[in-house]
Formats: C-alpha cells, structure tokens, sequence
C-alpha cells in the first residue's frame, strides 16, 4: 500500500477523531484551532500528522511504531510548502524539549524552552537579530520595563507608565505588535508614542512575534484555554528575560493590578513567581481609577463604538483622543 499525504483544511467526523487519537497517544492535548493539517495515511491507518495557525506549527506527531521513517520530515516540508503558498515566510514550531535535535536537523533553531515545550524559529538567530534591530542608546541605573497591549492608550496605561518613570532612569514600554486587537498595531503604537511624549526617559518599542504574540502565548488571543495558559506564561516570561532583559539592562518589570481579565491576573501571578529567580524584580502598581472605578480599555472600546466623547475624555489622554477622531476611528 501506497502511502498517502493530504493536507486539509477542516477536520470532520471520523478522520477528527482518528488524528485527536494520534496525538493523545503522543501526550499532546489538543486546544487551539488550526488553519491547515498535513495527514500521513498508510492505507486507512494514521501514521502521522502536524498542523499549523498561520505561521506557527504545532501538534506534530508520528505513530510510535513508525518513528525512525523519516515521517517527521514529510510532515513539516509538507506543512513549510504550504504556508510558504500562503506567504508566510517566517515559521515558528511548538514541539517537547525532546524533540529539539530533530527539528534542528529541518532547519528550526531554538528560542526558548520550559520543561514542557519548546519554541523554534525558521530564521538562524531571528530573536537576537530583532531584538538587535531595536537599536537605542543604552541606559544605565535602574531600567524599566513595561509590555503592553493599549488597545487603545488610556489614562490608565499612561500612569502606569509615569510610576515606572518617576522610579527608574530609564524605562523601555513594548507595544504589542500582533494584530489581533481592535485597534491595529501601527495606531497603538503611535498612541503610545504621542501619549508618553512629555516623560523624556520613556523608550517606545515594539515586541515584534516574540512577546505575548500568538507565537509565544497563543492562549492570550483566545481567553478561555487554561491548563495551557500556565506553559505558556512560563514560555513568555523565559524570552524576555533570555533576550529582552539582557538587551536593555532592564532590572524591574512592571505592571498594573489587573480586576478584569482572569488570564492577564494569572500571567501577573506567573511574573511575580518567576521573575525574580531571574534576577528581575516585578512592581504591581494600583489601576488608575475614574469616578472610583478601575480604567478599562474594554470599556473605552464601548464608549468609542457608541461615539460617547464625553464619557472618554476622563478615560484617555487627551493625545489619544485627538488620534482617534483625526484617524476617524470614532
């Protein structure tokens, strides 16, 4: 028999539950979605599998009986054609720590691992090489840093900001840059930047895929995926502080209580834990309030849907404000 490689874009029935038993059977679990599948069939048996959401691979596994076949590398080469179809030219793969030797042998290079998972890229030093690319003068005492999503910049990120900056000599703010908010990257980070104008020791930049983007911490986009959260906050806080804090000369990290989201309270938990066996110290600092009440950018998001200026005027600088009607994104 022949053997047979599909690709396919939705999973049904019969051939869903033959594959979520391949990867059961390979320890994984199965949670985010995915946009395509490369399945490896010797006649109607499954002997191996991968998929990938854009550019990130995952759930890669072969039939433990036919490992030593070369099926790892019929998938992944299967699964690179494909999204290099769909114009994506940077890849990045989840995989164990175990199975670092055998994508390095399929061209993936490591960014960084926990004890349950491993992060790999398509590009040799990629990390190193954008985080390089942030070139700014170096500072030195006491750096801060922030990493922020300011979907869009509230009074409430702009306090935050100001706590680090009377504190440090220098404080370095990442901008998400993933798409995947309602306001793109390119108007948050320019709110940022004209909203932290006035404080001279505040460095604006971006975290380009490597921090809290779907690559690193895909669990952040979906919101309701828990046991993964907790490997992938351990993932996140290991990149920035292998690259990022290294790079900056950062020394504490800050951030903002959080009374909303339960995964971003959990990823604060996590920072708090981990960091400082880093050598970074971590400062919650108390939510700016409005009327006694913690600002929210999910509210502003409504206010600004229902065109409620006067409501936002006590939520938001007033730089952000004259960015969204000028941009006409109110």
């Amino acid at each position: 028999v022949k053997m047979n490689v599909e690709i396919v874009t939705k999973l049904r029935g019969a051939k869903h539950t033959t594959w979520q038993a391949l990867l059961t059977d390979s320890g994984l679990t199965v949670g985010e979605p995915v946009d395509k599948t490369v399945l490896v069939w010797d006649g109607d048996e499954l002997i191996a599998t991968a998929s990938r959401r854009e550019n990130i691979f995952k759930y890669i596994a072969v039939r433990p009986d036919r490992q030593g076949e070369d099926l790892t590398a019929t998938v992944i080469s299967a699964l690179r054609s494909d999204a290099f179809s769909e114009g994506y030219k940077h890849l990045f793969l989840y995989t164990k720590p175990e199975n670092a030797r055998i994508f390095s042998s399929l061209f993936f290079y490591p960014i960084a691992s926990t004890e349950n998972v491993l992060l790999m890229e398509s590009k040799q030093n990629g990390i190193e090489e954008f985080v390089s690319s942030l070139s700014t003068k170096k500072h030195s005492g006491k750096i801060g840093a922030l990493v922020m999503n300011c979907n869009p910049f509230t009074l409430g990120h702009l306090s935050l900001i100001e706590s680090a900056a009377a504190e440090c000599d220098h404080v370095y703010v990442f901008v998400l840059s993933e798409d995947r908010s309602h306001f793109s990257a390119k108007d948050r980070l320019e709110m940022v930047k004209r909203g932290v104008g006035h404080l001279e020791n505040v460095s604006v930049l971006q975290t380009g895929p490597y921090l809290i983007s779907s690559a690193t911490f895909p669990t952040y986009f979906i919101k309701d995926r828990d046991n993964a959260t907790e490997i992938q906050c351990l993932l996140d806080i290991e990149i920035f502080a292998k690259y990022f804090a290294p790079a900056f000369s950062i020394t504490t990290r800050y951030v903002g209580t959080e009374p909303y989201s339960p995964l971003t309270e959990k990823y604060n938990r996590a920072l708090a834990e981990h960091l400082p066996k880093k050598g970074i110290d971590l400062v919650e600092v108390e939510r700016a309030t409005a009327d006694g009440v913690a600002i929210s950018a999910s509210l502003v998001r409504e206010h600004v849907a229902n065109k409620n200026i006067e409501a936002l005027k006590a939520l938001l600088p007033q730089t952000t404000l004259e960015y969204l009607i000028k941009n006409n994104l109110i």
